[in-house]
């Protein structure tokens, strides 16, 4: 195992205490490290070296990620990308279907002068990725297992109280970020509410191996029932997400694998020929939650504790991603001139630019989960306008397009890459 770099001494100060070290709370340290700033980063789970196959962290699971290309240009930059591009897949084209309606929107990278849209990587690469690039930070002050158990505010600094191997230990924070997860302890802690959206859906999610080569295409199928997503890997195998309603999660749960795949078939149709060979499957509830606030007094929360959001367009960890690499950003500027890193004015100025992607990217997906899923007949209509329309009118592609690469509102220098 990995030992912490560093033991945090009783009430030791730290300018940035980041909790959780999930993928977006190691990319925000990674992102800090080297920036002058104190950072410590509190991981509940034991790490484990890059090559193991399972990591406690509960974030390098079974998903596989469709990654923005905004995201891979991020990744890039905090020199993450170079340890896991070997395992990622780009994604060269899209395909955007309702079943048993007229209508698909088609898109291809190459006809908007891209080699790719984003790409896709499993979850677990992505964590190891991150863990080896986290062993590489020179002034990080990491504590795992640490868990913590208590946030004492105070005007000029917040105590924290963690649990570790070693017994309790103090930290003193001028900003503590909570990077914990849809149900934060920071969040509860600092009095942000949420509001919750239950979406009566859970997600199953696995990999197949198609008949026909996915060759870089992504495809999102809407149907009555939920959305289907299936998503190209490595090795010729292709990442499912098959959403269901919760009411017959168990049904499908108890499926043995000819009847998961002729579900497949049944929702997905046979454009990839015979599906085959599914791996392990994984369910989950879905649900949005949101948190009305981002910042608390020296407090701010980033990734799932700020934003749990429905998979329909993949835009969860992307979002993420850009909020930490836009709290990076800012905090590394504003300490230039010596600044505190929880200073209101500061955090005030964060929120508001986070603004527009955040409160737009939840809204196309909010509002595709619940869109998409309507019978009505006028909306049958209407949805089958739109596909033909986002296949033909160029200006609405590339608009689409933009959004979905994750380059709407006010964008973090480090995901814009070559757009920079």
């Amino acid at each position: 195992m990995l030992q912490p770099k560093y033991h945090a001494h009783m009430d030791e100060m730290v300018d940035i205490l980041i909790v959780g070290g999930g993928l977006v709370g190691s990319s925000l340290a990674i992102a800090l490290d080297g920036a002058g700033l104190r950072v410590a980063l509190a991981e509940a789970a034991a790490p484990k070296a890059a090559n193991s196959i399972q990591s406690g962290q509960p974030s390098y699971d079974e998903r596989n990620l469709a990654l923005a290309r905004a995201s891979v240009n991020g990744l890039t930059a905090l020199g993450v990308w170079e340890k896991v591009a070997a395992k990622a897949t780009p994604i060269r084209r899209l395909h955007v279907s309702r079943r048993g309606e007229f209508g698909a929107a088609r898109l291809d990278a190459a006809a908007h002068g891209l080699d790719a849209f984003g790409a896709t990587l499993p979850a677990r690469e992505l964590g190891n990725g991150l863990l080896a690039r986290l062993d590489a930070c020179r002034t990080l002050m990491r504590l795992a297992p640490a868990s913590l158990r208590t946030l004492d505010f105070a005007v000029d600094a917040i105590s924290a109280t963690l649990a570790t191997p070693a017994g309790e230990q103090r930290l003193r924070a001028r900003l503590v970020v909570g990077a914990d997860g849809t149900n934060s302890f920071v969040r509860g802690t600092s009095g942000i509410q949420t509001d919750n959206v239950d979406y009566a859906q859970t997600a199953f999610v696995a990999t197949v191996t198609p008949q026909r080569a996915i060759d870089g295409c992504a495809y999102e199928r809407f149907t009555a029932t939920g959305p289907v997503a299936v998503l190209p890997l490595g090795e010729r195998r292709a990442g499912v997400v098959l959403t269901v309603p919760t009411a017959d999660a168990a049904r499908v749960g108890a499926l043995d694998d000819a009847g998961f795949i002729a579900l497949l078939h049944e929702r997905f149709g046979y454009r990839l020929g015979r599906l085959s060979r599914p791996g392990k499957r994984v369910s989950y509830p879905l649900a949005r939650v949101m948190a009305q606030r981002l910042v608390a007094p020296r407090t701010v929360v980033v990734g799932n504790a700020a934003q749990t959001l429905h998979p329909i367009a993949a835009q969860g960890f992307n979002l993420g991603l850009r909020d930490a690499l836009t709290l990076a950003e800012m905090l590394i500027e504003h300490m230039r001139f010596d600044g505190d890193p929880g200073d209101v004015d500061l955090l005030a100025r964060y929120a508001a630019r986070r603004r527009e992607d955040r409160e737009g990217t939840a809204a196309m997906s909010n509002g595709l989960a619940r869109w998409t899923a309507n019978e009505a007949l006028p909306l049958k209509l209407a949805r089958s306008l739109g596909l033909v329309a986002l296949d033909r009118i160029a200006p609405l592609q590339d608009m689409f397009v933009r959004r979905g690469m994750g380059f709407r509102g006010e964008v973090p220098r480090l995901a814009l890459g070559d757009l920079g």
